[in-house]
């Protein structure tokens, strides 16, 4: 099969070292950030950033697991991971800020994010459909199935590519408020930048592993490998 072909990791090399690195560099800086102490704590900190900008609707959980942060804007709420939700630290606090900037884009019908809202269908179902018509395609000799396999694997391509400036502009808004609203200080603020740099090349690795990744389809089924 020809997901077990070397040549797999050939491609996907460059992502795989950009990925732990960046993994490796956001467990660093949030180790770093926590012991970097805030006015607030991550829970209150992103309360008083929905309050102040007209989002009370917006709702706050406690969640499981480390680094599990996220909003849902289904239901209009952030989940915060136990040390987020609870430390009054710099890390907490800009983990906590940034998951505020997805609410307070969503708010504002931010046109990235509603692309990338838009977009979540093709990056949830786009790699089975891509694989059952591979699979259908290599069965009945039928390239155009496969073509259009590739081009549902690709709407993850664009997930991820639209993914960037939402995850981005939530960072730098995050950046922004914790320092006009003095929930840190000024060591805070470099804490609180070096978690939130390091978080965004995660994303930038994720995206550049499925670029590699749809590249090697192509590869494989243009380049006269049909094994």
């Amino acid at each position: 099969m020809f997901f077990f072909d070397p040549m797999y990791i050939v491609f996907l090399a460059p992502a795989l070292i950009l990925m732990l690195w960046a993994q490796a560099r956001v467990k660093s800086a949030f180790a770093q950030g926590m012991r970097v102490p805030a006015q607030l704590s991550g829970a209150a900190a992103a309360r008083y950033i929905l309050d102040q900008a007209g989002c009370q609707d917006v709702g706050i959980e406690e969640t499981h697991g480390t680094l599990s942060d996220h909003y849902d804007p289904r239901h209009r709420v952030l989940r915060l991971s136990s040390d987020v939700y609870h430390r009054q630290t710099a890390a907490s606090v800009g983990i906590a800020a940034h998951e505020a900037g997805h609410a307070l884009q969503h708010a504002h019908n931010y046109l990235p994010l509603v692309l990338r809202n838009a977009a979540v269908p093709a990056a949830k179902f786009g790699p089975a459909i891509f694989f059952i018509l591979f699979i259908v395609g290599m069965l009945m000799q039928s390239l155009q199935l496969v073509v259009i396999g590739l081009v549902a694997f690709a709407g993850v391509l664009v997930f991820q590519v639209v993914n960037l400036p939402v995850e981005f502009d939530a960072s730098n808004r995050a950046k922004q408020i914790l320092t006009e609203y003095n929930i840190v200080d000024g060591d805070g603020a470099v804490a609180v930048r070096k978690v939130l740099n390091a978080a965004g090349w995660t994303y930038v690795a994720a995206t550049l592993q499925t670029l590699l990744q749809l590249l090697y389809y192509i590869f494989i089924i243009f380049g006269g490998r049909r094994d």
